[in-house]
């Protein structure tokens, strides 16, 4: 064993630790190799196999680089620890639980919660936390490296007949692979209006040709993620990597816009910071920058993410093609150029503010003349169920699409970041169904 080298996944719940590349002088048999041939410290091993790089693949080929699978499911895989309070912000605070023993949490965040809030008297209804302050900051996030230390349990033979015995030989992890994650880089926006900054990730499309067009897709996230760690929404979940997988980049070459929020944006009481309109300059300022095609720029987001796409398609009436709401309200009385916009919105029916605000939306959008197709949708579905859910959805030919989550169905998953809060358990779920994403790209602005 010459070295080791940490792979790192980002799933719904946050980026984990789920693989190691051992490399080797020589070529292995990827056929001598099982999951007993390799021990990592503290870990399950589930798959082992040999590979021509430090990548992780559907099936082995003879290589120099043995992977070592790694379940995602062990307590120590989850890297992803959230956000620490800084210059007055709230933190990554635990939802509170109401004296009828029920929890749930603003639809703009539970982890904004206010140390000082109380539950409320009445045991009729759960508590709600307050939403975040507008203006207010986050510390730096808490990633933790992807370490781990490799022993070769069994014999390893090399494609040339040689075996290397197993023993005590152990090797830790010296580099480290983020999948998707690194093929996002780092900019900063400056405002020439405001003057403000705007930390933001790009994701570039491999192979990008400046003869053709792209689209773009923008992704902001939560008020829970309010920090100055530029990278912590690629490692939060699924919301900004989803659509730079190199599945969804082959059958649909994007560029992905995800910036990093340094203060609330928006808050309950819906007045934005100069941050809100800075988002569609840095928008704008990109596609002069790159060959994008201005009539493909969709946007999306969670919580306060989803309520700053609500927002910017209501104030940019003419920006977006296409939007996917995921938890998240708005005013309902302003909502009316909703109803002439693309838009495909998720939410939990336990979701204490953003279920109802939603509702209040699309009785605004229907009022208009605009149809909205609805479903319930179970938490729990495979993705080859929620493929068939959405594809009974689009099969409608709606402009709006309203698909709810079963009250109770995202928590069964069990997921780390939720804490028990059907808010918080939507994102991870929603940004795995494949099929939105689809639909998203599939529309076209109107002009």
């Amino acid at each position: 064993m010459k070295s080791a080298t940490a792979i790192t996944q980002v799933y719904g719940d946050g980026q984990k630790f789920v693989a190691v590349a051992v490399e080797y002088d020589t070529e292995i048999d990827t056929s001598k190799l099982s999951a007993s041939s390799f021990k990592v410290e503290g870990r399950t091993v589930t798959k082992v196999y040999a590979n021509s790089s430090a990548a992780m693949a559907d099936q082995g080929t003879d290589g120099k680089y043995v992977i070592v699978e790694l379940s995602p499911d062990d307590k120590s895989a989850l890297l992803w620890g959230g956000v620490g309070s800084g210059g007055g912000a709230p933190g990554a605070a635990q939802p509170s639980a109401s004296a009828s023993g029920s929890i749930s949490d603003s639809a703009s965040d539970s982890a904004s919660a206010s140390a000082s809030s109380e539950p409320s008297s009445s045991s009729s209804s759960p508590y709600v936390i307050p939403g975040p302050q507008v203006g207010s900051t986050g510390g730096p996030a808490t990633i933790k490296a992807a370490k781990g230390t490799v022993t070769q349990a069994g014999t390893v033979t090399t494609s040339g007949g040689t075996g290397y015995s197993g023993g005590d030989a152990k090797v830790g992890t010296s580099k480290t692979v983020n999948l998707i994650v690194d093929d996002f880089q780092q900019f900063t926006y400056k405002a020439a209006k405001t003057g403000r900054s705007l930390p933001y990730n790009l994701y570039i499309p491999k192979d990008y040709d400046r003869t053709k067009s792209y689209p773009l897709v923008l992704f902001m996230h939560d008020a829970s993620l309010i920090t100055t760690t530029v990278r912590a929404t690629l490692v939060q979940g699924l919301g900004a990597v989803c659509w730079a997988s190199p599945e969804d980049q082959a059958k649909r070459p994007a560029f992905v816009l995800a910036p990093q929020y340094p203060e609330v944006v928006v808050g309950d009481d819906y007045k934005p910071t100069a941050l809100f309109d800075t988002t569609v300059d840095l928008v704008k300022s990109l596609t002069g920058k790159y060959s994008i095609d201005t009539d493909r720029l969709y946007s999306t987001g969670q919580s306060m993410g989803a309520m700053m796409t609500l927002g910017l398609n209501i104030k940019y009436p003419d920006l977006f093609a296409a939007s996917w709401v995921v938890a998240g309200q708005w005013p309902s009385a302003p909502a009316a150029p909703l109803a002439k916009k693309n838009l495909w919105v998720t939410v939990s029916q336990g979701d204490t503010k953003a279920y109802p605000g939603e509702n209040a939306i699309m009785a605004v959008i229907e009022k208009a003349g605009t149809k909205v197709s609805r479903a319930v949708w179970d938490g729990q579905s495979s993705a080859t169920e929620f493929a068939a859910d959405v594809k009974a959805m689009a099969a409608k030919g709606t402009t709006v699409n309203y698909a709810t989550f079963k009250k109770g169905s995202t928590l069964a998953g069990g997921l780390a970041n939720a804490h028990g809060v059907e808010h918080n358990s939507t994102w991870p779920i929603a940004y795995t169904i494949e099929g939105i994403r689809e639909w998203i790209f599939a529309q076209r602005k109107t002009n």
